[in-house]
């Protein structure tokens, strides 16, 4: 039976979150187009395997840097979905064309898209880290959607993705004010869970280095961790809720390293972890997801996570 619901475009489908985007958006019978780099790829074969792809789902190239293709891509969708920005796993050498370059020209181009092909709603994907870095918010106070990134604090810190998240998410604001169009964005932490693709992403690489043995000694900070399902579930229910507006918090369990790490020894004895924390002295940030949760959004528990993120990662071989 066709998807009566629709057209939608998800952009950056064939990464981590994008594919369970993708993957949920086909469950609600919605018709799906989602832009990858290159559609012939085999690292979006994933996608074809998905239920319903065959008839709903139409991958097509495009690029964020590109609005012709972008254009081209979202031109009689009713909502696009825009999850696609750079996350490095690692520091590079050139921040400005790597990572900011591509987050805020990239949805800026969205954007213009959408105004452009008259798309009823974007639902913007953000970051925690567009929030908590703000050295000014006061150090007992939980941290609500009133709370932005200091931009000048992400620069002088280096904190290039957060300085990309922040000014991206800013301009997105400022764009849909002078269009009028609508423009909901949602702000996940760290995002752990399954992963549907063969390569690692970099979220995921978090927990793969722990069961690896990647390190000696680490931090016992603070980790804010949401489940990859429950934030393609937020984006769907900001997406569909009508009144949602404005930006969404969305994180669901606060765990020091510490207590990650022997949650999975708990669990998985025979992975080689590291034995040793330095504490910081940085305060924990707390975030709260109350205007999401007031939408009606649900969360899985962290050992649910926690076993699904570690059974896919033994099942695509990254364990060794």
């Amino acid at each position: 039976m066709a998807a009566t619901k629709g057209k939608l475009c998800v952009t950056g489908a064939g990464g981590y979150l994008g594919s369970w985007v993708v993957q949920l958006l086909l469950s609600k019978d919605y018709i799906v187009r989602g832009t990858v780099r290159d559609p012939k790829d085999k690292k979006y074969a994933h996608l074809s395997k998905l239920d319903k792809a065959s008839d709903n789902l139409k991958l097509v190239k495009a690029d964020l840097l590109d609005y012709n293709s972008l254009n081209a891509a979202i031109q009689g969708c009713t909502g696009v979905f825009h999850v696609a920005s750079p996350v490095p796993s690692t520091t590079v050498p050139n921040p400005e064309v790597e990572v900011l370059e591509p987050a805020i020209k990239g949805t800026q181009n969205v954007l213009k898209a959408c105004a452009e092909a008259k798309v009823k709603r974007v639902v913007v994907v953000s970051s925690g880290a567009a929030i908590f870095m703000n050295p000014s918010w006061p150090k007992s106070k939980m941290m609500d959607e009133t709370c932005w990134s200091n931009k000048e604090y992400c620069r002088t810190t280096k904190n290039w993705y957060c300085l990309s998240k922040t000014v991206a998410e800013t301009e997105a604001f400022e764009y849909a004010e002078q269009s009028g169009l609508d423009v909901v964005t949602v702000c996940p932490t760290l995002i752990l869970g399954p992963i549907l693709q063969s390569t690692v992403n970099a979220s995921s690489l978090v927990l793969v280095k722990l069961l690896k043995g990647g390190y000696e000694s680490l931090e016992n900070k603070l980790r804010l961790i949401v489940d990859v399902r429950d934030v393609a579930e937020a984006l769907a229910l900001v997406y569909e809720k009508p009144e949602a507006e404005g930006r969404y918090i969305c994180t669901a369990h606060a765990i020091k390293t510490r207590d990650l790490v022997e949650k999975l020894r708990s669990l998985y004895p025979d992975y080689s972890y590291p034995n040793s924390f330095t504490e910081e002295g940085e305060e924990d940030l707390v975030l709260s997801s109350e205007k999401l949760q007031r939408l009606g959004w649900n969360t899985r528990s962290l050992e649910e996570t926690i076993a699904d993120s570690v059974q896919s990662y033994q099942k695509a071989g990254i364990l060794g």
